[in-house]
Formats: C-alpha cells, sequence, structure tokens
C-alpha cells in the first residue's frame, strides 16, 4: 500500500512537471533570453529547470507551482552565468566551417607545396647575402625595419629597398606578380 501511494504521487508529480512544460515552456524561455542567456542557450536552460522539478518529489502538492517554477528558473540562470564565467564563454570562438575545417592534404596540393618550396629556397640562394638577410629577419623573424637596419648596420631606406628586392625576385621566381 505505501508503495501504491509513492507511485501514485510519483505519477501526480510527472504529471505536474508535464502541464507546466506544456503551459509555461515559452514564458520560461523569455524568461532566459531576457536574463542574458543566448536564445540557441536557452531551450537547455528549460529543459534543466524541468529536469530539477522532475527529480524532487512533492512536486504535485506545491501550492503556487509557478511560482516555484520561476524561482527554480531564476536558479538555474545563476548557475549558467557561474559557469560561463568560470569557462571563459566570452572567450571562446564560434565554429565555422570555412574557417575552422582541416586543411586540404591531399597529395597534389602536397606535392604543388613541395614545388613551391623548393622554389623559394633556389630563389632565396640567388639573392645577395644581405638581401636574404634583411627578407629572412623581416619575414621569419617579425624583425622591425628599424631593428634590423640597427643589428646590420644599414638605413632604413636601405631595409626597406632590399626587401624590395628580394619580394620582387621571389615573386618572379614563383611566378606572381608582387
Amino acid at each position: 500500500m505505501a508503495q501504491t501511494r509513492a507511485a501514485q504521487g510519483r505519477e501526480a508529480d510527472q504529471a505536474a512537471v508535464a502541464a507546466l512544460s506544456r503551459d509555461l515552456r515559452p514564458a520560461l524561455l523569455r524568461y532566459f533570453e531576457r536574463r542574458g542567456v543566448p536564445a540557441d542557450e536557452a531551450e537547455d536552460a528549460a529543459q534543466e529547470v524541468f529536469a530539477r522539478l522532475s527529480r524532487r518529489e512533492g512536486v504535485a502538492a506545491i501550492e503556487r507551482l509557478d511560482a516555484y517554477l520561476f524561482e527554480t528558473a531564476a536558479n538555474v540562470a545563476i548557475d549558467f552565468h557561474r559557469r560561463g564565467v568560470v569557462r571563459l564563454r566570452a572567450a571562446h570562438e564560434t565554429y565555422v566551417e570555412t574557417a575552422h575545417a582541416p586543411a586540404d592534404f591531399s597529395p597534389e596540393r602536397l606535392y604543388s607545396g613541395r614545388e613551391e618550396l623548393g622554389c623559394l629556397l633556389v630563389g632565396l640562394r640567388e639573392l645577395p647575402e644581405r638581401t636574404r638577410n634583411v627578407f629572412l629577419l623581416a619575414r621569419l623573424e617579425n624583425m622591425k625595419q628599424a631593428e634590423i637596419a640597427r643589428r646590420l648596420g644599414v638605413s632604413v631606406s636601405g631595409v626597406e629597398k632590399h626587401l624590395a628586392r628580394a619580394v620582387a625576385h621571389l615573386s618572379k621566381r614563383l611566378g606572381r606578380t608582387p
């Protein structure tokens, strides 16, 4: 008999939560959106509210069930924002297929890349030593032109000219326009 009452209580609780979900879900979604939960995550937050309610015993016996629902929703919204701070949600970047998709590593692409690298290395070897050094310091070491000038004992204008010569020569070698 005690088991029957417990089973009836669980059924009544489940029916109460189902009725709340049916009647108040749209209002709950608006509630979350007004409190800064993004629309794409508001549904998950609403689901969490109903999951918490369904785990609680005696839900059907609560007098103002709608008020209890929104009190639970307030706690879920607070938890959502706390998790966002801990996980640095603002620092996350949304996945974009074109930007984050794996690169094309087809055999043709790899071969083409190796060919270009070979041409670039030959072109670098053809440059005068100072011009090659200026190019490597600027492009591979990311040094500023003034720093390169100080390091090599030339003027900034000289660094600019060496860099322009190197880019023009390598572009020509690779069959591109500078």
